[in-house]
């Protein structure tokens, strides 16, 4: 390898580590977006070889994509892949590394339009029921899923929950979503009162010897007193999906679209259940007032004497 080729790689490698730097500190993107935008342009910089980073065009850009359909990577990866090369030229523009960023002039991908998977009442109630909260796991499970499909949380903002986050006599949590953005979800009654018996009841035989509990003391925890993982609770959705067989999909997220659809179907207003869900943009919650019309087409069609 020569001198050239090593500096290049090292230059790369500083890079990586300066745009991962941004993306934590100044973006503060989730682990997960961190991880996978890293990912992406890692694999893009080894794929550059000998080309500068300041020497690539649009046409370049278009190549690699051009040639990474080998793996056969679906719409939606393509378009992450695109929207990480997008910020990282973005970063190197900002650092004045290139004059324009070549990507501007790349589209992403239309993603095919998927209405989202969810549980009516009787299926979540189905669920419920099979966690009987006998016993210091069964409760803390049991709350976990009262607590989602109650506030329309995602799992990894139930995971992250300190009791300075609780406000129960006002039946309100606060959560830090994407981007560290807090936003207050509400609580109802049921799903209060078996938190409650999970944190008064069985919380105490999991935690730590001597623990003293304050505003950062994390709220659901493991066997050993450390803070539950999305993970174990992915495992929980796991487990009763294996033993349900419901026919549908079932995950933490399938709860948060349930909640979602439940309150548009009862008549909520648009915009309370975006700020409910955290989303950035009201575009994203629309696609829950789609599940609710393909409802009504179905109700429609099965029961009015001359839709067919």
């Amino acid at each position: 390898m020569g001198v050239e080729m090593e500096n290049r790689i090292q230059n790369n490698n500083d890079l990586l580590k300066e745009f991962q730097a941004y993306l934590d500190v100044e973006r503060n993107l989730s682990k997960h977006t961190l991880r996978a935008y890293t990912s992406d342009i890692e694999h893009f910089l080894y794929w550059l070889k000998e080309l500068n980073v300041a020497d690539v065009n649009t046409n370049t850009i278009r190549l690699y994509l051009s040639q990474i359909q080998v793996f056969e990577y679906s719409k939606t990866t393509i378009t992450r892949k695109i929207a990480a090369l997008r910020t990282f030229y973005r970063f190197l523009y900002r650092e004045r590394i290139i004059e324009y960023n070549p990507v501007d002039g790349i589209k992403s991908p239309k993603k095919p339009k998927r209405l989202p998977s969810f549980l009516n009442e009787d299926e979540i109630e189905t669920v419920m029921n099979q966690v009987k909260p006998d016993t210091p796991t069964n409760a803390r499970n049991r709350a976990i899923l009262e607590v989602l499909y109650a506030c329309g949380m995602r799992v990894g903002e139930l995971c992250g929950l300190n009791f300075g986050n609780l406000n129960l006599e006002e039946n309100e949590i606060t959560v830090f979503g994407k981007g560290a953005k807090e936003r207050i979800v509400l609580i109802s009654q049921r799903a209060k009162e078996y938190l409650n018996l999970y944190i008064n009841d069985f919380r105490k035989e999991y935690a730590k010897e001597g623990e003293f509990i304050n505003e950062d003391t994390p709220v659901f925890i493991n066997q050993t007193g450390y803070r539950l993982t999305t993970r174990s609770v992915d495992k929980l959705f796991l487990k009763l999906a294996d033993n349900l067989q419901l026919g549908k999909k079932l995950s933490p997220h399938v709860f948060r679209h349930s909640f979602a659809t439940k309150l548009l179907e009862k008549g909520a207003d648009l915009r309370v259940v975006q700020e409910l869900l955290g989303h950035a943009s009201i575009s994203n919650t629309q696609i829950y007032t789609h599940v609710s019309t393909e409802r009504l087409k179905q109700a429609y069609s099965k029961a009015h004497p001359r839709a067919k």
